[in-house]
């Protein structure tokens, strides 16, 4: 291939500025042209790209965010989409996408693929929430933002011996909140893959580590679950310890990415652009048994992800 073009689709996630500058370097220093596409698969339709050379990605590897920003696109799901986007490929010259985001954009990117423009996923979201692969870029970030903001409101919890409800993000996925509840030692920690009672697992607990001399509470929730408002009502009620409900929301998306986040989504471009070269496409971008790899994008998407049960298992066991 002689030009390639590279995207960031879905919700933006912290080391995708990362991926984008390995993407850019990795081809041109394997002899490409590379492309910047505004706005995901909307500014692929809308033909809004940029030319990309080493400079244009210099200074960008710390930053959070994405620097070609990204959009929801209701329009490339239709047939008439999808036939504006490979236009624009053949009017700009692009033979192949390197796509950073979730199942989402990989369904995009899958499309893409079909219509004849060889198109590689990179998964790039906070949720961790991609069956195919172990690691999503932004994911170690998020955790440390969410980390760094609930021992802040320990702070006050156990200022006012209080109990804080924190709900993270996720969206259907319980993978951040598990992680950051062991992190921060929450006595109870509610995600959509496990069921769970309010009383008995939640409100009963902490009852019962009241006894122990223990005045202030931490409780996580996933975002998938929510609720946090009727929760801490719950829980105060039930308890006679005043209860407050926090939602983190959207500062957990940004923020300068981690060492393994800048370092992973390096890893992921590079791989992207060397399939790409060898005109590769219809993959995904892995990361499983601490190897970075590729799979078929079809595959990929039929894939469920495990929730590890041991590990919550775990965390439930060591929060008394």
């Amino acid at each position: 291939m002689k030009t390639i073009a590279v995207l960031t689709s879905g919700g933006d996630a912290p080391g995708m500025n990362a991926a984008i500058r390995a993407v850019v370097r990795a081809g041109i220093a394997m002899g490409m042209n590379v492309k910047g596409i505004h706005r995901g698969y909307s500014g692929l339709i809308d033909g809004d790209i940029i030319d990309l050379d080493a400079r244009s990605v210099s200074d960008i590897i710390h930053c959070g965010g994405t620097m070609l920003y990204t959009a929801r696109c209701p329009e490339f799901k239709t047939q008439e989409g999808i036939d504006k986007a490979v236009a624009t490929c053949k009017k700009h010259g692009i033979e192949g996408i390197v796509v950073i985001g979730g199942d989402g954009s990989y369904r995009g990117a899958r499309d893409l693929s079909l219509a004849g423009v060889p198109c590689i996923g990179v998964p790039g979201t906070i949720d961790n929430d991609i069956s195919s692969t172990d690691y999503t870029i932004g994911y170690d970030t998020a955790m440390n933002t969410a980390m760094e903001m609930v021992d802040k409101l320990r702070d006050t919890s156990q200022s006012h011996e209080r109990c804080s409800v924190v709900e993270v993000m996720g969206r259907r996925a319980g993978y951040l909140a598990l992680q950051t509840g062991i992190a921060c030692g929450a006595v109870s920690i509610l995600v959509p893959e496990v069921e769970y009672d309010l009383d008995r697992d939640v409100i009963q607990k902490i009852k019962a580590i009241k006894k122990t001399g223990k005045k202030h509470f931490i409780v996580v929730v996933a975002e998938g679950i929510g609720g946090v408002e009727a929760i801490a009502d719950r829980i105060e009620q039930a308890t006679g310890i005043e209860s407050r409900a926090t939602i983190l929301g959207h500062v957990q998306r940004g923020g300068s990415p981690t060492v393994r986040d800048r370092v992973m989504a390096s890893q992921f471009g590079y791989r992207a652009v060397e399939l790409l070269k060898d005109g590769i496409g219809n993959r995904v971008v892995t990361f499983r048994e601490n190897k970075i790899g590729d799979q078929d994008i079809y595959e990929a998407l039929a894939m469920n992800k495990v929730f590890n049960i041991d590990e919550y298992n775990m965390a439930t066991a060591i929060s008394i």
